[in-house]
């Protein structure tokens, strides 16, 4: 029964945006409607000498960029909120679609001056593959934008999804007036406020009053026409098939100056998804299922800089996490417990005694877990359908301080095993190509490598074109291949055969000339998690 309560309770979302889009921003004035923190400073006003609460690491706070995926946890009018503020920026994509295996619905920003942007089309195709239900805030609308009907239209039109407006601006930029609420019936007026919570609302429900013409003057026939418009060209909200992820509802507001957040918040906690079930490669589990199970997403190492510690981030499925309980590590086949387990609010940590499914629960790692890894109560299953992607950039990692080896030993292969890049160890003299999917990440493995592990070193741009992890059924061919190819082969961080194609070129070469040898763009694990999802 308790079970059952703590699940209905429990709300568990990503947001997601192009940079700059008001994505961070949107998730302080979440964190100050929830009573989580008392005041918020702009993210990238140089006057306010603060920083977000979700950007904790020193680089994010010295680009004014998100490049990992923060977790913050808090209460909102009784219900658990469990928020995940993803990196924007392209080069980090990787941690926002791992991230959006462990959510159950999710919150997507929009520039309302710019609208629809490259990264947000990619990432809302993530979300159309799995169904994930989206609700859209369309942000600073206290700048002169898009007309909000074309903005409506872009929406439908890039993102694939059919749209239905739950409010509706008056005016934009300059002459802003606040939104009037569709779903509530209710007007939200504008006043320019970036400290407080705003909570100037009018109770509205008929639109014909010539009081409306007292609040907000001319503009009231503007807004009843518009009104109008909306309830003809766009079927009524349903909420089924916005959790089907068929529909997006849409708010308008400025999360600089906390307005249109309430609407956003308070219609979220009352249609979201309570935690929905996960795939495995054996069966579907449910969230009501008495027996634990969950699966890592993120690992995190130096959340706390003056520890060293390293995190790794899972998402409870079903039953109920317990400290200090033995549950079963499926890929390494024993039992682990968890003396420390925590909660978090960005990187402030406390440990906790349970939690329950939707819950994003911290546990310190000593090394045993990879991205993708599950823990159950003795069941031999993995939860599937986390993404792993091919490198497209390598560069070769030089020690610039032959006294920090073992500091950089250390500090790559933890590093890497956040997920941000791959590592490969080529032969002969060890030597370490590291491969990311964007030019950003090597700056951020260079940033950290130096302050967190004290190891200074340099990258040294690679001629390469795409690591293909090589196997087959016929151990003589293969060595073959090997042998032919070995200034341009390398071993991943488990030991598997890696080919570095010089180029497209001499990759269809070799995949022509070698027909008994598989050709992959994942290792074997990655493979066969996503063969089965």
């Amino acid at each position: 029964m308790k079970n059952t309560a703590e699940l209905d309770r429990r709300r568990t979302f990503a947001i997601i945006s192009h940079p700059d889009a008001g994505k961070t921003t949107l998730t302080e004035k979440l964190l100050l409607f929830g009573g989580a923190i008392q005041s918020a400073g702009a993210v990238k006003n140089n006057k306010i000498k603060k920083t977000a609460t979700s950007d904790f690491m020193e680089i994010e706070k010295q680009r004014g960029i998100s490049v990992a995926t923060s977790v913050m946890g808090f209460e909102y009018k009784g219900i658990k909120i469990n928020l995940l503020d993803t990196p924007g920026h392209k080069d980090f994509a990787e941690d926002t679609y791992r991230t959006l295996t462990a959510v159950d619905s999710v919150i997507l920003v929009v520039d309302s001056v710019k609208g629809v942007e490259e990264q947000t089309e990619k990432l809302m195709s993530v979300c159309r593959m799995r169904d994930t239900p989206v609700i859209v805030f369309v942000n600073k609308m206290d700048r002169p934008g898009k007309d909000p009907f074309e903005l409506m239209d872009e929406l439908e039109d890039k993102l694939s999804i059919k749209v239905r407006p739950l409010s509706w601006p008056i005016n934009n930029g300059s002459d802003f007036k606040g939104v009037y609420n569709l779903y509530k019936k209710h007007l939200n007026l504008f006043n320019a406020n970036k400290t407080a919570v705003e909570r100037d609302i009018v109770s509205f429900s008929d639109l014909q009053s010539p009081k409306l013409e007292e609040i907000i003057g001319k503009d009231a026939d503007t807004l009843r026409e518009d009104a109008e418009l909306v309830e003809m060209a766009y079927e009524p909200f349903d909420k089924e098939n916005y959790l089907d992820g068929l529909l997006a509802p849409v708010f308008f507001g400025s999360a600089l100056n906390n307005f249109g957040v309430q609407e956003l918040l308070d219609t979220f906690i009352e249609i979201a998804p309570t935690p929905l079930p996960r795939n495995t490669n054996l069966r579907q589990v449910l969230p009501t299922e008495k027996n634990f199970s969950g699966f890592v997403f993120k690992i995190h190492a130096n959340l706390d800089p003056r520890h060293r510690d390293r995190i790794a981030f899972l998402r409870v499925c079903s039953g109920v996490f317990e400290r200090n309980k033995f549950y079963h590590h499926v890929r390494l086949n024993k039992n682990v417990r968890f003396a420390n387990p925590t909660s978090f609010m960005a990187q402030d940590k406390e440990t906790i005694d349970s939690a329950f499914p939707g819950d994003v629960v911290g546990l310190y790692d000593t090394g045993n877990f990879k991205i993708g890894d599950t823990l159950s109560e003795g069941e031999m299953m993995t939860y599937k359908g986390i993404p792993s992607f091919s490198p497209e950039i390598f560069r070769e990692l030089e020690n610039a301080d032959p006294m920090k080896a073992k500091q950089m030993e250390k500090g790559i292969h933890q590093l890497t095993d956040e997920g941000v890049a791959q590592l490969f160890i080529k032969q002969p003299g060890n030597r370490k190509i590291v491969g990311t999917v964007g030019e950003l990440q090597f700056d951020v493995i260079q940033y950290r490598l130096l302050h967190e592990y004290g190891a200074s070193c340099h990258f040294r741009p690679m001629p390469m074109y795409k690591a293909c992890w090589v196997s087959s059924n016929n151990p003589a061919k293969l060595k073959d291949f090997l042998d032919f190819k070995a200034n341009s082969i390398a071993l991943d961080k488990d030991g598997l055969p890696v080919y570095l194609a010089e180029s497209k070129g001499m990759l269809d070469v070799m995949i022509s000339k070698y027909p008994e040898i598989n050709f992959a763009f994942q290792s074997e694990h990655n493979r066969m998690a996503d063969s089965e999802a």
